[in-house]
């Protein structure tokens, strides 16, 4: 379990809220009292619900029918008293085949053991996908009819990259193969010699790296990989998986031990991003038909100004152990940052009477994240101190295309000549206005769109931490000043 970070853990959140559902307890009970074992009671039930997220028309929401099956196969497994490893007489490095992996079967896979992972069915976005690439571990999900032309003691190359499965390769397209993993192993010897060397074009433009984190063990690895600050702390993961709001001493220690380790860094943190996907059950967040535009993020902060302000004496006191940005998430509005500064200054001052340290020059920046955002770049420019786009939401919401929908995930392009559009405006209004701006979403660490954010004057990238020196190395290949009129062209 130590090796999962935030989205990691969250599933397994959801797998211990979906144990003490009230509706799963009382089904299996009734089944108890129907007069069956209590194995067969969780069987049922699990069939029963797992069928219910399957039927839904949202794809996220089907794939939450794997979890419900994982939780109840796990917890017949404990009442029949059978936790054996199955991988246990393993010697060798396999390709673990299964109709379907449970995350909680991923998170136990022994690296050492498994070569990667190929599944029947599943998705990109299933939360067993999501734990083989923390692991490092290549998969392929989805492969359908293929999977049955694989058969056990065979011989195949698994291409987590491609989305491939080759079984029996010719000599040829094993040399091949044996190559490129060769090459990859020689590109991250290269990379190490590049750290510590700033991240600068053959001309001259210069942008800060830093790198995106979910709680305070992910440090570690952002120093590691070279950052020169933390982009994007999501603070989420204080909120998620609790019985109850965290306090803000508990709030406090968590800021304070991050802007500790990095010292005189920067440490950009984002205020509770909740709703949508990312639900606290304790929150009592009404269903809602359409929860990406619902009430979420800056929203809640908003009407529950409770919260905001426990988050925000949290961070200010922590703001007295090194350099702290506050990040407010899902902006629109003129109204909500001057409503957030005007709350900003009332607990400054608050923390002033009291006599508690803090830093009067703390940050105060949004993410650019809604078209409405971008539209009114020049007006929020002047009400704040930094811009950080995230595009995976600009995207999503410019070309109104939920990137959760297989159906319409060919429309989610963030290199799209639209959402470059508005990331160029953006930069130019920020500048204009005198401040930084950032980008933190997964297109930060794209090799196709680091022209375009460079030419942008873009003043940060901000990536997860094994993507960095690769970024790096790019940015240090390139001469930005004999591609800028192509550029500008393909934006015409």
């Amino acid at each position: 379990m130590k090796e999962a970070g935030e989205n990691d853990a969250s599933i397994f959140e959801i797998h211990t809220m979906m144990l003490e559902d009230s509706d799963y307890q009382d089904a299996i009970e009734s089944a108890i009292r129907k007069g069956v074992n209590a194995e067969y009671a969780v069987y049922i039930t699990g069939w029963d619900f797992a069928g219910r997220f399957n039927e839904m028309e949202d794809e996220y929401m089907r794939e939450r029918a794997a979890d419900v099956t994982d939780v109840s196969r796990r917890l017949i497994r404990v009442l029949a008293g059978n936790t054996d490893d199955p991988l246990k007489n393993v010697k060798e490095k396999v390709v673990v085949a299964a109709d379907e992996l449970m995350p909680s079967q991923t998170i136990k896979l022994d690296k050492t053991k498994i070569a990667a992972f190929v599944t029947r069915g599943g998705s990109k976005i299933s939360h067993s996908s999501i734990l083989a690439r923390s692991k490092g571990i290549p998969a392929v999900v989805a492969l359908n009819n293929g999977f049955r032309k694989l058969c056990d003691g065979g011989y195949a190359i698994v291409d987590g990259t491609s989305g491939i499965v080759i079984l029996d390769p010719d000599v040829i397209t094993s040399i091949q193969y044996t190559q490129k993993e060769k090459s990859l192993r020689e590109n991250k010897i290269r990379l190490e010699k590049i750290r510590g060397t700033p991240a600068v074009t053959l001309d001259g433009r210069r942008i800060q790296l830093c790198c995106n984190i979910g709680n305070p063990e992910e440090v570690q690895a952002a120093l590691e990989s070279d950052a020169e600050g933390i982009g994007l702390f999501r603070s989420e993961f204080l909120f998620l998986g609790k019985r109850a709001f965290p306090a803000e001493e508990e709030q406090f220690q968590a800021y304070r031990s991050v802007l500790t380790a990095m010292g005189k860094k920067r440490v950009v943190i984002r205020t509770l991003d909740l709703g949508a996907d990312k639900q606290a059950p304790y929150f009592n967040i009404s269903k809602e038909n359409n929860p990406a535009l619902g009430y979420r993020a800056i929203r809640i902060q908003l009407d529950r100004v409770d919260l905001l302000t426990a988050q925000l004496r949290a961070l200010y006191r922590a703001s007295a152990y090194g350099k702290l940005a506050i990040m407010f998430p899902m902006i629109v509005s003129v109204y909500e940052v001057q409503t957030i500064r005007r709350l900003a200054e009332s607990v400054r001052k608050k923390l002033s009477e009291e006599g508690t340290p803090y830093d009067p020059n703390v940050e105060l920046g949004i993410m650019v994240e809604t078209p409405a955002a971008a539209i009114l770049a020049d007006r929020l420019a002047a009400e704040v101190d930094f811009f950080s786009i995230g595009t995976n939401d600009l995207t999503q919401y410019t070309y109104a295309a939920d990137r959760m929908n297989s159906k319409v995930s060919y429309l989610f392009d963030s290199g799209g000549t639209a959402v470059m559009r508005l990331i160029r405006r953006i930069t130019e209004q920020a500048h204009r206005h005198g401040i930084w701006v950032g980008i933190c979403g997964e297109s930060a660490a794209d090799p196709k769109l680091t022209e375009y954010y460079l030419h942008f004057r873009v003043d940060e990238l901000s990536v997860s931490p094994p993507a960095l020196l690769g970024l790096k190395a790019k940015i240090q290949s390139l001469r930005i000043s004999s591609v800028q009129d192509r550029l500008d062209k393909s934006l015409e």
